[in-house]
């Protein structure tokens, strides 16, 4: 079996809710990513790719019918490029990743484009469809930029309960108070802001129209600036607007190849573990803790060898969790930022975080890191790549 290498990431800049990129399809952002990625291969044939594997979350409006393929046809590919769409929720893209990575190692392509899209300002309203014409009462219209939506009453309570009141159950049962949280959050947008004004993400994001930064950073960011926001699912929690990820839009690409792939470039990483974990619905920010122990097992290495992690931080609480879980040194965990700072555009993040994982190795040296998101519903993923740059 061949491995599985990365061989460049791009992304566009992640946009606040209603911000900059509210005006833009999600196929558009998508055929963004594309183009940017495929750029940086430039003696690539694009009819050479054999597959495209992308993420989306919602696929409930422009994003619907395979917004994978849409995303090929607009950036101009050959008609014979393939595409699929995954839906793995928040970790939709990074799943496309390792999906791409298996078909690498199984000879059925040496070339894979995978990435991921998510608007979550355009996610439309949708009503139930009845089943017979004219209802009598009303029905009403639910959003689908987030969360559980027409839920299955079979569904026992404590499953669906909210993504926020799911983490204030994680602070409680891990003791995490908000004065943690908030020194966690104020941390994310001080370094995303850092490493933008140190270069790090020139090479990594394409610029969409006139946004070609993150939209959701705030530099200067304090705990004590942060501990003045109210809590927003209890009177008495701890989460609030400050320490959670926002809402966004945006899109990410990663090119994958074999190790003789005629691609152009060097790659500068292998994919050298997958992890996949599922816990019950309301614990989900916990589950990339056994995804990530599982992935380093399958890569034959341990937490000593990893000096790279980038976690999906959906909340500062799940985030915390996981880091004192893994009892590593939090100095090695997403020091470009984090998802608080720049943003989690859903089906986009997965793809974000292996780019940026790439990238921080290849600027430090070091051997190994860790990729890892958690997922609603109770799941998480994660990828061990070593580098080869």
């Amino acid at each position: 079996m061949s491995s599985a290498f990365v061989y460049a990431a791009a992304r566009t800049p992640f946009g606040r809710f209603g911000g900059a990129l509210a005006e833009v399809r999600p196929d558009d952002l998508a055929a963004t990513a594309i183009q940017g990625v495929l750029a940086k291969a430039p003696d690539l044939d694009p009819a050479a790719i054999g597959d495209v594997a992308w993420g989306c979350a919602n696929q409930a409006g422009e994003d619907n019918r395979n917004v994978g393929r849409m995303a090929v046809l607009l950036a101009g590919l050959p008609v014979s490029v393939p595409a699929t769409t995954v839906n793995r929720l928040c970790g939709s893209s990074l799943d496309a990743a390792m999906i791409g990575s298996r078909v690498i190692e199984s000879g059925d392509a040496d070339v894979v484009l995978t990435g991921g899209v998510e608007s979550m300002t355009r996610a439309p309203w949708v009503l139930p469809k009845p089943s017979r014409a004219f209802p009598a009462g009303n029905v009403t219209a639910v959003s689908t930029t987030l969360g559980w939506r027409l839920v299955n009453e079979n569904m026992p309570a404590e499953w669906t309960v909210s993504l926020g009141e799911a983490n204030e159950m994680l602070g409680e049962k891990f003791s995490i108070p908000r004065e943690r949280q908030d020194e966690f959050a104020a941390r994310s947008h001080n370094l995303a802001a850092a490493a933008w004004d140190a270069g790090f993400y020139d090479g990594l994001v394409v610029p969409v129209g006139d946004l070609a930064r993150d939209e959701g950073i705030r530099p200067g960011s304090t705990a004590e600036k942060l501990a003045g926001l109210k809590p927003s699912f209890r009177t008495d929690g701890t989460i609030t607007a400050g320490n959670a990820s926002p809402l966004n839009d945006g899109a990410s690409a990663v090119l994958l190849g074999s190790e003789d792939a005629a691609v152009g470039i060097d790659p500068v990483a292998r994919i050298a573990g997958r992890g996949v974990a599922a816990v019950e619905p309301q614990m989900f920010g916990y589950a990339p803790v056994e995804a990530a122990d599982r992935a380093l097992a399958r890569a034959g290495i341990t937490w000593d060898d990893v000096s790279a992690v980038e976690l999906n931080e959906a909340f500062a609480v799940q985030s915390l969790a996981c880091v004192d879980a893994w009892r590593i040194d939090p100095e090695i965990v997403n020091s470009k930022g984090g998802a608080i700072a720049i943003g989690h555009p859903l089906g986009a993040s997965g793809g974000r975080i292996l780019g940026t994982l790439a990238a921080r190795l290849t600027e430090s040296g070091g051997r190994y890191g860790v990729a890892a998101i958690c997922i609603g519903v109770g799941q998480a993923l994660a990828v061990v790549l070593e580098n080869v740059s």
